[in-house]
């Protein structure tokens, strides 16, 4: 059977530290940021580590 491909979308939108943790970008941080907190906007400019149950999933498809 062929080895499976990387999921190029994965690929760009996630980044692995050193550790094996998973980063990823907020959601909800596009546009329309006037009707939202000051104190959420700011949270929306850190990078979000994913959840380990998700992270396993993302790995697989970027192997």
């Amino acid at each position: 059977m062929p080895k499976q491909k990387p999921h190029k979308g994965a690929l760009k939108r996630v980044q692995v530290t050193a550790r094996g943790k998973v980063k990823h970008k907020r959601t909800n941080a596009g546009h329309l940021m006037s009707g939202k907190q000051s104190r959420r906007r700011r949270r929306f400019r850190r990078d979000k580590i994913m959840s380990n149950t998700m992270a396993k999933k993302v790995l697989e498809a970027m192997r």
